[in-house]
């Protein structure tokens, strides 16, 4: 294991053995997505990843990356949708490594449009998605972390939860907005167990998930993916976007003992962006 991230800081040992499993651990296209970075960030501090995702091949692209670092990680097919698919990944976490230390609830999508303008099946889909999915994640999850006397969950929410971003997107704040509140009664509700309930709220990010949006490239410039990270760079107020590796470093301060006195928080990972807004 080279215990690098790819500022080549050293950062081994943080989650030595931990078990770790990284729903959305795949990316939406080439380069480096939230999910992705943080299982391959996930490994380099030590911990065992189970990455999972709809699309098994992006799955086991990135199990594949902790592999050739010497980590371990196994690659699982999950429609985080379905209670079984949940339940099943789950339940091949803990059999694998005998306990699950870490939930990193990383699915999302972004679908365009205001209540006016959307469609109602968009909507369901985004709340399907982006929501029942933390809720079953942590659902099926949490009883294991439970009887093993404690564990990390990391909900991916968004700042489109708590400000308004200029792109009209009403089912996506909503439902990051939804997992805000779930983050922190869960937070409140097994804080007694040792199970710490956090939330990322990422900024403006450039990653695949973005860049393969065709309405946000529209809301933006048009279309023009070019053109809408410039003007995303400018929005920042240090000039300009976050990184998937900023997610990830991030979720690996919250899943190790570091973070042991923090629970039911929602961390900005914004580049103060939401300062100005």
């Amino acid at each position: 294991m080279s215990g690098r991230d790819i500022a080549g800081r050293a950062i081994n040992g943080r989650l030595h053995d931990k078990v770790a499993l990284v729903l959305g651990a795949g990316s939406s296209g080439a380069g480096w997505g939230n999910g992705k970075a943080t299982a391959v960030a996930f490994a380099r501090a030590g911990a065992k990843v189970v990455c999972a995702d709809v699309n098994v091949e992006a799955a086991q692209e990135t199990a594949k990356l902790i592999a050739d670092e010497d980590g371990v990680a196994l690659a699982l097919r999950a429609d985080v949708t379905q209670s079984d698919d949940i339940e099943r990944v789950v339940s091949q976490t803990a059999a694998a490594f005998g306990r699950l230390d870490i939930l990193d609830n990383n699915v999302g999508i972004a679908v365009t449009g205001g209540v006016v303008e959307l469609d109602e099946a968009d909507w369901d889909r985004v709340f399907a998605v982006n929501l029942k999915s933390c809720y079953l994640a942590m659902k099926h999850a949490i009883p294991i972390m439970e009887r093993q006397g404690g564990g990390a969950i990391v909900n991916i929410s968004s700042i489109a939860s708590i400000r308004y971003t200029r792109i009209a997107y009403a089912s996506y704040a909503a439902s990051k907005a939804a997992m805000n509140q779930l983050t922190r009664v869960t937070a409140a509700q097994y804080a007694a167990k040792k199970i710490r309930v956090n939330a990322i709220l990422p900024g403006l990010m450039k990653t695949p998930m973005v860049a393969a949006s065709p309405g946000l490239a529209a809301s933006y410039a048009g279309g023009d993916v070019e053109a809408m990270w410039r003007e995303r760079d400018r929005q920042c107020p240090m000039g300009h976007m976050g990184t998937a590796w900023d997610v990830a470093h991030a979720a690996v301060f919250l899943a190790s003992d570091e973070a042991a006195y923090v629970t039911g928080v929602a961390l900005a990972v914004d580049g103060g962006l939401t300062l100005g807004y």
